[in-house]
């Protein structure tokens, strides 16, 4: 299996890009990758270059580019040469950490859509209290959305988490206002009505403040939506530890409670850690495309990799098209 990378996308590249697909390259015997970046700045960070390629280019698109612009003006790109690998047949999937518009535009352009999706789909897993997770789409691939877009982000999220996640009958929610089932706006009440009839296990409606209650499997809702929640998500939970560790650290008897506490709140953070799941999957392109988190660091780095693999050896870009023609 091969696999493209962009060595230059995020916070910390190409440093913890390299060293997280080492660690792949490591844990899978079957993968092949190819870093596709600065040669001079990758090679002195891989110390081990086993089943490990580097395409080279100098230039790179900038997290603050206007992504169409970018991907059509810088050719050479990292990013735009990832994808390009992908389109060539000479890779079966790729990530980047980096710019998300130019990574969608990337992926449309040189990858393009499953043939009967009209929208690709954001689509990251995102922790829960009882550390199974759940999938949300779309988080902002496109702001706007009609129902049927939030029909086919049902059938491939309820595909990607039985095949890749190994959910049996995945329970698939529609977010909304509330419970019932007439509650919402007009693109909710319609998308209900249309879930209701998909081949899917559609459980209804889910409230956000039961999202992180495992409330569903996959969850569905438009991309303004979507962003404005998982942001709401991100926030609260770095509030809570810096409030938390604020607390532990205000005077000698907290500092005391914090030392003998400190392995379960490991275990809390490590449970509520995005970066155990991997990256956020765009969904609808021909091709397995994840965006890794902009601050991923190694490990985080291998997790999308491993979902990379996931995806592509259970096929699931092949099933999500399959099952769009029954």
């Amino acid at each position: 299996m091969k696999l493209a990378i962009d060595a230059m996308g995020g916070d910390h590249a190409p440093d913890a890009v390299v060293k997280g697909v080492m660690l792949a390259v490591n844990a899978f015997a079957d993968l092949e990758i190819t870093l596709v970046g600065d040669e001079t700045k990758i090679k002195p960070i891989l110390t081990d270059s086993t089943r490990i390629n580097i395409l080279h280019t100098d230039e790179f698109i900038e997290g603050t580019e206007e992504p169409v612009r970018a991907v059509r003006r810088k050719k050479n790109s990292s990013m735009v040469l990832m994808a390009a690998e992908v389109k060539e047949g000479r890779a079966d999937g790729c990530i980047s950490a980096g710019n998300t518009g130019a990574l969608m535009t990337a992926g449309l352009l040189h990858i393009g859509r499953i043939e009967g999706i009209e929208r690709p789909a954001l689509s990251p897993t995102l922790p829960t209290l009882d550390g199974k997770g759940f999938l949300f789409l779309d988080v902002g691939a496109n702001v706007d959305a009609k129902p049927e877009h939030l029909q086919q982000y049902a059938l491939m999220g309820s595909i990607y988490a039985e095949k890749v996640r190994g959910i049996k009958n995945p329970r698939v929610g529609l977010l909304n206002v509330g419970t019932e089932d007439k509650k919402g706006n007009e693109l909710t009440k319609q998308a209900f009505t249309l879930l209701k009839s998909a081949p899917v296990n559609f459980i209804g409606n889910v409230e956000s403040r039961d999202l992180m209650e495992s409330v569903a499997d996959v969850v569905v809702t438009d991309g303004f939506t979507g962003n404005v929640a998982l942001k709401t998500i991100e926030g609260t939970a770095l509030s809570v530890f810096s409030m938390l560790k604020s607390a532990l650290t205000s005077n000698l008897k907290s500092k005391l409670a914090a030392g003998i506490l400190k392995p379960q709140l490991k275990v809390i953070k490590q449970q509520m850690d995005y970066s155990e799941y991997g990256g956020a999957a765009l969904f609808g392109l021909k091709a397995p495309v994840i965006k890794a988190h902009g601050s991923s660091d190694p490990n985080a780095i291998y997790n999308a990799i491993r979902q990379t693999r996931d995806m592509v050896t259970n096929n699931v870009t092949e099933t999500i098209y399959k099952s769009l023609k029954q």
